[in-house]
């Protein structure tokens, strides 16, 4: 029997070709599911008002900000943070239903190994190669308030790492990766504007995509994934230029006003 309970929140846009199986995923184990919607035209908000009645329509503030709204409207002792193209795998409810189950939970926050689905193929290395912070003790824990690549403050203790995978249907097809890459990459440039991070020159923009290709493809071992390995690694690697290039045409703008 669980000991301890689970809020589950979910922030959502026009998922409703991949939110159901994220939620038939978590419904079983969550005591609560919290969702806020920013504006969806399709049948997402209805999908969700199947598995919860605590869904909100609301604006769209960015990722930080939305996440935290959605934390602050948690109300049980665990919370597990997942976006609408995510699901736990079946190894991954299993763990996480024991942990509920403990007496006593040793961390205060837990990693969830990434396992990216692109094109039909579940990556193991490159950038995928990494676990995410999504489960955490709601009692201290709070969002970054950042635009884009928010992060988790947990409350303070250790952090450990959940068995299975967070399965992650990142794309719908290299288009709509195409379009998430560009708006990531403009919202990391206004992030870095905003903390006066500089860009330090186009040239140097260029060094950084470079590295970001090597770090992913060669160090991480990216190129185990085959040649949606390195697609990812391009990818990434077309971010990371984009990303300085907003940043230093921003300076430029900046220049021009004083």
């Amino acid at each position: 029997m669980k000991k301890h309970t689970l809020s589950v929140i979910l922030i959502t846009k026009n998922e409703a070709d991949r939110v159901e199986a994220c939620l038939q995923s978590v419904a079983p184990i969550a005591d609560e599911i919290i969702v806020l919607d920013s504006g969806s035209t399709d049948e997402t908000v209805d999908i969700c008002r199947r598995y919860t009645d605590n869904v909100t329509e609301t604006d769209w503030p960015g990722f930080g900000k939305q996440k935290q709204r959605a934390l602050e409207k948690a109300s049980c002792d665990w919370v597990l943070s997942i976006d609408a193209d995510e699901a736990l795998d079946g190894t991954m409810q299993q763990a996480l239903t024991a942990l509920l189950g403990q007496d006593v939970i040793e961390h205060t926050a837990y990693r969830l190994p990434w396992g990216v689905t692109l094109y039909g193929k579940t990556l193991r290395y490159g950038r995928s190669a990494r676990s995410v912070l999504r489960l955490f003790k709601r009692e201290g824990s709070q969002y970054t308030l950042d635009e884009v690549h928010e992060t988790v403050i947990p409350a303070t203790g250790s952090t450990g790492v959940m068995k299975g995978y967070l399965l992650h249907y990142t794309h719908r097809d290299y288009g709509h990766g195409l379009d998430k890459a560009a708006k990531y990459a403009w919202l990391g440039s206004q992030k870095y504007h905003r903390k006066g991070k500089k860009s330090h020159g186009l040239f140097l923009a260029l060094l950084r995509a470079i590295w970001t290709f090597f770090l992913i493809y060669i160090i991480r071992r990216g190129f185990l994934d085959g040649s949606v390995g390195f697609i990812v690694a391009m990818t990434y690697a077309q971010v990371n230029f984009n990303k300085y290039v907003g940043l230093w045409l921003m300076e430029q703008d900046d220049k021009v006003k004083e």
